[in-house]
Order: C-alpha cells, then structure tokens, then sequence
C-alpha cells in the first residue's frame, strides 16, 4: 500500500471537489442501464455514487425512493418515515428530492427544521423511539454515503427494524429501483418542492433534544460531568456538529468542540493514505488534525459525516478500531449490572480475535457474523446481544436497563463511553489495552487489498471448504476452515482460515477490482506477512480449481 505524499496534511486547494460540478451533474447527468456500473447497487451500506460517474444522480434517488414508498406500502408500514442527512454536497439536493417522491406518494415524513442535518443514529433511535409508542409502524432514510470522498453521495433505507436493511430488502428496492431507471422513470411519483413541504403529510420536527436528552439512559453522564474530564470533540465536518453543544450544556461537560466549521469541499480536512479527503475517523491521517491536539485533553473523538463510526485519541494516540471495540465490550459487560447474565458480544468475522479471549475470560460468549451491521439488528432488538462492533469502527450497545438503544452503528454513544470509561477506573481506553495485550497477547492485525478480475472476485464468492487444500497456516496446523459465519451460518461470501495464534479472511470489494485480505497473528509482525502472503497462494489455487 503507497502512502501518498499528501497523506496527514492539510487539503490544498487543487485537489477539492468543484460544489457547483457536482450539483449541476446531479440534476444533468444520468445512469445508463447499458452501463451496470452506473446503475443503483444496494451495498452493506445502501446505493452510493458520484454524480461525475453517473452513479449518483437525480435518476437514482428519484427511483430509490419510489421504490421504497411502494415497498413500505406493501408491507403496511404506515407510520411516518424519519429522514435524515450528512454533509456531503451531494445530500442536499439529494434529501429535496426524496421529500417530493415521499410526499407525492402520501408518505408521512418527519425533517430535522430547516432541512439541517439528522445522523444515521439519530434516525434510527428515533425510528425505535416512535414503534415502542404507536401501533403503526415507521422507518426511515439517510443521504449519506458515510466517510467516503466530497464527491460521493449515498442513500441508505432503514427498516421498522431501525437498523441497516436486510439483503433481501435491499433487493427488492435494486430491483425495483433498476426497473424504474430503464422505464425512464415514467411511474416515478413527484410533486413539486414547494407543494411537498407543504404538504399536510411533511413535518420539520427537532431531532436533537430527544436524542440528547436521553443519553442519560445509555451512557453514564454523570460520572464524566463528575469527574470534569476534560474533552476534545472534532465533528470532522459532519451532521453531528449541532448535537455536540447541547451535550455539553445538559449535562454540564467540560467539552471543547475543537472545529465547528461545515464545509461540503472538506477543506478544513487532512488528507487520506491515499491522497484522497476522506472523513475515515479510523485512519491516523485523517485524523491529523484532532491527533495534533491531544495533549490538550484527556480524551477527544472524531466521527465519520453521518456519525455511526467513531475514533478515540487518547494521549497515546488513536486508537485501533478493534483495540477499542475489546475495551468497550470488556468494560460494559463488567459493569452493566442492568444487562442480561446470558447477553452476548456481537462481532464481525474479521475482528480481533482479542476480543474472544477476553470474553472467554469473563465468561461471555461471542456471537461472529459476517461483515455487515444488518447481521447485529436482531440481538439488539431482543437484547442478546449487550455490545456489537464491527472492525470498520462501528458499534452500538444496550441501554442501562438492557433495552433497546439503536439498532444501527451509533458514533456518539462510543464517542462518550471513552469518557466514561476514562472517569469511572481512571484509566485510558489506551492503557486498559494496554493491560488486555499483556494477558492475552498482542495482535498485529491489517488490512490489504489485492488485484481481482470480476470473475476472481465472483469466484471467491463461490468459496467452499472442500475447495481449500492446507493444512497449516503460517507453521501453524490449520483449525478452521469456514465459508459460513459461525454465529450465524450466514455465507461471509468469501473464506476464513483460522489457527492457533493467526488467522485470515479474504472478501471481494463491492466497486473495485480487488479483494480485501483481512489478517491476524498473535506473534509478531513478520509472522503476519508470512500468513498475507499464505493467504494469496491459497486463494489463487483454491479459485484455478473452480
């Protein structure tokens, strides 16, 4: 992987994205269905594009969202339809069209007043909030395309579930989608923008007070204001910029938000490895910028646009997705006497494998599904999942009581345990991992990408077993070989290969021509390359042999 020169510095200007480009390609630009690249693909994280591409244009929300109105419609959900958006250039003409086809399908829909910005947790503990009351049930969108480049936009459909659709939803909504797009969009609904939010079915409502009001109910405020830590918070640009203040002011926060500038180029940002903006609070050079100020306080954070990652700094720091998701889950398991005896940790299949050998150490057990957020939505719903994380730095957890908080990734509630945790033993995230690596081991873990044709990628989809002839991994004798994600037999739609002390997995990516090797050794780095490296040859032979 070649870090570009640009990587950790400030965006110069030649690089940042043209707004009025963008916009003027959203609404002139179109998709092809002669070109598939070009048209609506429901990903992990919904449908997302750029307007430059003819991947994210007016054709594509116009479609999706009718298509969603008449799902909803055919499975009777009838209660109103809480909408929300980042901060990307591309959302906000995005979001006005949304409203028309919503609102010219007689689709009750709540906004955050004056179109602001609504997180994707936001919408989803308010999608939650309203199905614990009424009897009719509501939903919700999101225009995001999470932490990826300015240019992009996104748009993803958030069931009564209040999480991430599940796979055959978002089908239903592709397929339907794509029927549209080629019929020229004839049998899309719409009223003008002006008829729509006036329609009597479009409510502007405020998302922030019942969100920030009821965090007492998850995180233990009172131990942060208590202990007066002192906070640093970089929204990053982001659509919780407006949620950071009134946080502090309720519940007495000594919190300095560090940038509160919004910016749809991003200027204000630190450049990617790659010499790309992108708002990857899991990545040190992203994050420059908050990294550069940690000795002024004992915790800060930084979130993605739509807020459901997070990135802790300590001041040792940032700190690794999955060192932090072994501390969070180790930490609420402990102490949330509210929570179930039998409740589990949810984690992907290419997490740290640190966070089973804590587990097994205080006697819980780990529930690995595969990469995707959907697959947490049920445990978190029935409360047997108490915690679940994902690598990509997304995580959500039970309230104090153990009910229901969100079934979506939620930045803020990770966000503010850090500080919780930090006042209640009066140690860093960072040196509580620090303690974990000491009894467990330390786990050199990394994430790489190799070259793929579409049909290798399709191929590695097609993985078995039967398929993959080894015996040892990295001198190391081989103890599981799954093509199926053990907490739910749900297919990983690639292959992991496990041993002792090391382990890899390998995923074809949804919109480039490779496929992403995720790996693991708990001995040292040189014995990491040596199992990356494993990992290519086995997946070379075991693809000739199909």
């Amino acid at each position: 992987m070649e870090i570009s020169e640009l990587a950790g510095k400030k965006a110069p200007k030649e690089i940042l994205a043209s707004i009025p480009k963008l916009v003027s390609a959203y609404y002139t630009e179109a998709p092809s269905p002669e070109d598939p690249g070009t048209m609506v693909s429901f990903g992990t994280s919904g449908h997302r594009g750029s307007s430059l591409r003819n991947s994210f244009n007016e054709t594509h929300i116009l479609s999706i969202c009718q298509a969603i109105a008449e799902i909803r419609k055919n499975n009777r959900t009838a209660g109103p339809m809480f909408i929300g958006m980042d901060t990307h250039a591309l959302s906000e003409p995005a979001i006005r069209t949304a409203v028309e086809v919503m609102a010219a399908n007689s689709v009750e829909i709540r906004i955050q007043d004056s179109f602001g910005f609504t997180p994707t947790p936001v919408v989803s503990h308010a999608i939650l909030g309203w199905n614990r009351n009424n009897e009719t049930r509501a939903d919700g969108v999101i225009i995001t395309p999470s932490h990826n480049p300015p240019e992009d936009g996104g748009i993803k459909y958030n069931p009564p579930s209040g999480g991430p659709a599940s796979p055959e939803i978002t089908g239903q909504i592709q397929r339907r989608a794509n029927e549209l797009i080629k019929g020229g969009c004839r049998d899309v609904k719409r009223l003008p923008l002006s008829r729509a939010v006036s329609a009597p079915t479009t409510k502007f409502i405020d998302y922030i007070v019942p969100y920030v009001s009821d965090l007492r109910n998850v995180v233990d405020m009172k131990a942060i204001a208590s202990a007066r830590i002192r906070v640093g918070v970089d929204p990053m640009g982001g659509s919780g910029v407006d949620f950071w203040a009134p946080i502090a002011d309720m519940y007495g926060l000594d919190l300095r938000i560090i940038n509160k500038y919004v910016d749809p180029t991003f200027s204000f940002m630190t450049v990617d490895w790659d010499g790309k903006i992108r708002m990857d609070c899991s990545s040190p050079h992203a994050m420059a910028g908050l990294l550069s100020n940690k000795e002024r306080y004992a915790i800060s954070f930084g979130n993605d646009t739509d807020f459901d990652r997070h990135g802790i700094v300590t001041g040792d720091g940032l700190m690794n997705p999955n060192a932090y998701l072994a501390v969070a889950a180790d930490y609420l398991m402990s102490r949330r006497s509210g929570w179930s005896a039998g409740a589990r940790i949810g984690k992907t299949l290419v997490s740290s494998s640190i966070i089973d050998r804590m587990a097994e150490e205080i006697g819980r057990k780990v529930c690995e599904v595969p990469v995707g957020f959907k697959w947490f939505v049920v445990g978190l719903t029935d409360g047997s999942f108490g915690f679940a994380g994902e690598e990509s730095a997304g995580a959500s957890f039970l309230r104090m009581d153990g009910t229901t908080w969100t079934t979506d990734k939620d930045g803020f509630i990770m966000d503010l345990l850090s500080a919780e945790i930090l006042a209640v033993t009066e140690l860093s995230p960072s040196r509580i991992y620090a303690d974990m690596t000491a009894r467990f081991g330390k786990p050199f873990y990394e994430r790489i990408d190799a070259p793929a044709t579409p049909e290798q990628k399709s191929s590695i989809k097609k993985l078995s077993p039967s398929c993959v002839k080894v015996k040892e991994l990295a001198g190391e004798p081989v103890t599981a070989l799954m093509t199926e994600a053990p907490g739910n037999g749900q297919p990983i739609d690639g292959l992991k290969v496990t041993s002792e002390n090391g382990w890899f997995a390998v995923r074809p990516s949804g919109t480039e021509d490779v496929y992403k090797i995720y790996a693991e050794s708990f001995k040292s780095p040189e014995h990491l390359k040596n199992i990356q490296e494993e990992a290519r040859e086995i997946v070379s032979a075991a693809i000739a042999k199909l």
